[in-house]
């Protein structure tokens, strides 16, 4: 059997993670490359920086596919001195292409948000914010656990089910607030609280999260206590890291699975010092 090509691995992931799903912000797809060149060997990571392309090059990869886009705003120049000019420079010289799924993999079915719903160990039940001309797709999900348990513990779930990060994994509400149904959003997700309060679910899952809006929806708790979702707040990276076994998966079936898949491991997450501990009040 002749080896897979780039091409291969494209048709694969497009069908998998339509490019129309895409917002119109985004920026999708092949970056550098040829679609014509075989590929043996392939990494896939949320992030690509000089880590993970050393990574890739290390593993002798032929193909990156990342979840961020390298050049996600317009650039007029990708000079070596600079740092996103770099990393075209150095996959250009290897002979390594990237390819980009972001938004289309956010709202895909399954994407992002399943695989970290799949992780805390969610049965899905359907998006949170569905695409008005496919309610089966869309960003966020909205799933259940097998059985309810006390959001301290749910807080614990997270933390296990996701790699670990510095920020760490952090949660708002009521310790015993007993966790059933639960809104999950891969990537920046505060601006999906008012979604998730009105899906009714008892606890939401995501990142970025803001302290004006995560301190409004805490007090609203306090108001009207059981109406809208505890918060848990982890680092971007770690809510879409989950994908990467799923984009895997997709790019191992391409060609009777003659490509050989790597998941990056290496933490991008760009909060990368720990504090001491101590104790004390501001002053």
């Amino acid at each position: 059997m002749s080896p897979a090509t780039v091409g291969d691995v494209i048709a694969a992931l497009d069908a998998a993670y339509p490019r129309e799903l895409a917002e119109s912000w985004d920026a999708v797809g092949l970056v550098c490359g040829d679609p014509a060149e075989p590929v043996e060997r392939a990494l896939v990571c949320v992030d690509v920086v000089d880590e993970t392309v050393t990574e890739a090059l290390d593993l002798g990869a032929q193909l990156i596919v990342a979840h961020h886009p390298l050049l996600l705003r317009g650039v007029h120049g990708v000079p070596a001195d600079s740092s996103k000019g770099r990393v075209v420079h150095r996959l250009i010289r290897s002979g390594v292409a990237l390819f980009c799924a972001h938004t289309n993999a956010d709202s895909a079915n399954p994407g992002v948000s399943d695989a970290l719903a799949a992780a805390i160990g969610l049965t899905v039940e359907r998006p949170l914010a569905p695409h008005a001309d496919n309610p089966e797709t869309g960003l966020g999900r909205i799933g259940v656990l097998t059985e309810p348990e006390p959001f301290a513990a749910f807080v614990d779930r997270v933390s296990t089910a996701l790699p670990a990060t510095v920020p760490g994994v952090s949660g708002a509400g009521d310790p015993n607030r007993l966790i059933k149904t639960v809104a999950v959003s891969g990537g920046s997700g505060d601006s999906f609280l008012s979604a998730a309060a009105g899906a009714g679910v008892d606890a939401y899952v995501t990142a970025d999260l803001r302290h004006h809006p995560a301190s409004e929806h805490v007090e609203a708790v306090t108001v009207a206590e059981g109406s809208p979702p505890a918060l848990v707040g982890v680092t971007h990276w770690a809510s879409e890291w989950p994908w990467c076994e799923q984009a895997a998966g997709v790019i191992g079936a391409v060609n009777a699975g003659t490509v050989e898949v790597h998941v990056s491991h290496r933490c991008t997450d760009p909060w990368n010092v720990p504090t001491s501990t101590h104790e004390g009040s501001p002053q």
